[in-house]
């Protein structure tokens, strides 16, 4: 004799191991949102964070701490 939905194991539609499935999807969806973040979180910390040595070397030179044939020459080094 069977009720509604239930198979003769008991487990109803999501018997015979789908549920394996579901545990799957759930896994990869929080491994896609922890990648998601950490790529964002990391793109945006190197976009703010690091100079290039173009940009180190104008602050130098605005500074006064070296001169215009040095800031020349280390640009064209640079180049």
């Amino acid at each position: 004799m069977q009720f509604g939905m239930m198979d003769s194991y008991g487990y109803g539609m999501m018997g015979g191991g789908y549920w394996i499935l579901g545990l799957i999807f759930w896994i990869l969806v929080i491994i896609g949102l922890v990648l998601l973040i950490k790529y964002l979180w990391e793109g945006s910390g190197a976009k703010r964070g690091e100079e290039s040595a173009l940009e180190i070397l104008k602050k130098k030179y605005a500074r006064g701490e070296i001169s215009k044939e040095e800031f020349e020459e280390k640009k064209k080094d640079l180049s």
